[in-house]
């Protein structure tokens, strides 16, 4: 399964959005309204939004081109990658794309909510000063 969320400008350098993208702790201001925990960890961060279990992200690699967070759970198979691509000194388009392994009845389960999540991502980051 394959999602995309729309491709944002960001009034900051690629170098000073994978700072940003490296630290644990700054995944708080991305998250949607509904956050009711937030743990940091030394390799990334455990979450939970209302009406949804809670999902722990190990951020695993993260350059001026890329952030890449996986699932830190065996039983889940996927990845959220924010692509950066500079467009000037300060400024840098970013596009947040999931790909996860799903069967069909988990799919059709969360296909819709994960969709929501990537847009408010991406709303967040675009509003991130």
């Amino acid at each position: 399964m394959n999602l995309e969320g729309r491709k944002i400008i960001v009034n900051k350098s690629s170098k000073e959005l994978s700072e940003i993208l490296k630290t644990p702790e700054n995944y708080k201001d991305f998250m949607p309204d509904g956050l009711q925990k937030f743990e940091t960890r030394e390799d990334g961060f455990k979450f939970g939004l209302q009406g949804m279990p809670e999902i722990a992200l190990k951020i695993d690699e993260v350059t001026e081109e890329k952030a890449v967070l996986k699932s830190a759970s065996s039983s889940l198979d996927f990845a959220l990658t924010a692509t950066l691509n500079p467009i000037s000194e300060n400024q840098t388009e970013v596009q947040m794309l999931f790909e996860g392994k799903f069967n069909p009845f988990i799919k059709m389960m969360v296909e819709k909510p994960l969709q929501n999540f990537i847009n408010t991502l991406t709303d967040k980051i675009e509003a991130y000063k």
